[in-house]
């Protein structure tokens, strides 16, 4: 029993020290890599063809279906790890369960699932319009339904072509929707937030920590909660952030917020000129 209360404890702990490292290490470098500057050249092309919103449509498509085509033979993979880890975890949680824990984790596990996150949605877009006024308003009421929706179905497709089962006590499947719902509509939210007003680095960091902690304590009470095997969480962690970084890129596309490609190109060579006798 000790080692689930533990577990909990690393749950917000472990995202609470690691992501503020990985943006003030990591990060950076990431931005300024070559392959960060490919992807502004591809974005700048596509916006220069199609406009910003034909642009940030073909990233959303293009991004969602590179996020399948990833997640599906992940969750074959996980599938194999079933006997081997999803079991004994499932075993051990089963039988060490505590009343009070469990209603308490039940209760918690509830933020990943659709219809509280509906309702977030709905209220964060209404408010984000109205924050923005003139400013692209119309915005946050196309990005905000449509990443749910988009969440939704990708799931879906994931959940049928890995077709893996579930645990004994619940539906939950391959990858867990919680996971994926929270930081997907957060994830939005917080971009947005960010575009719409001026918000010190710092505080950006903290928002974003308090995020994984938050996806990572709903992974811990869906173990708990008996709603996935913990691969199935690992699955969602992974399917989340995927998708969560091709919303992010779409709604920088469709507000014109993406840095323009660095100019690498090679100063001509001098002239050599021969003197002769």
């Amino acid at each position: 029993m000790i080692l689930l209360y533990a577990c909990a404890v690393l749950a917000g702990l472990v995202p609470a020290a690691l992501v503020p490292w990985l943006a003030s290490r990591w990060a950076p470098a990431v931005a300024a890599s070559r392959a960060a500057d490919r992807l502004r050249v591809a974005v700048a092309g596509l916006t220069a063809a199609f406009g910003r919103l034909g642009a940030a449509g073909t990233v959303l498509l293009a991004g969602s279906a590179a996020v399948v085509a990833l997640c599906w033979p992940l969750g074959e993979a996980l599938s194999r790890l079933e006997p081997h880890v999803d079991h004994p975890v499932f075993d051990h949680v089963h039988a060490r369960r505590v009343e009070p824990w469990a209603g308490i984790n039940s209760f918690v596990t509830a933020i990943g699932d659709r219809y509280p996150l509906a309702w977030v949605t709905v209220v964060a877009a209404v408010a984000l319009a109205l924050a923005r006024r003139r400013r692209r308003w119309w915005l946050p009421l196309v990005a905000l339904p449509l990443q749910f929706v988009v969440e939704q179905y990708t799931q879906e497709v994931l959940k049928r072509v890995v077709d893996r089962g579930h645990p004994p006590t619940d539906l939950g499947t391959y990858p867990s929707g919680g996971c994926a719902r929270v930081l997907t509509t957060f994830g939005t939210v917080l971009v947005l937030v960010a575009l719409t007003w001026r918000i010190p680095r710092r505080i950006r960091i903290g928002l974003v920590t308090a995020l994984a902690v938050l996806v990572s304590v709903e992974g811990y009470t869906r173990v708990y909660a008996e709603k996935h095997w913990f691969t199935d969480v690992v699955g969602g962690w992974i399917f989340g952030a995927l998708l969560t970084g091709v919303l992010v890129l779409t709604v920088l596309v469709a507000e014109g917020r993406v840095r323009p490609p660095v100019d690498r190109a090679v100063p001509a060579h001098r002239e050599q000129v021969t003197v002769g006798t």
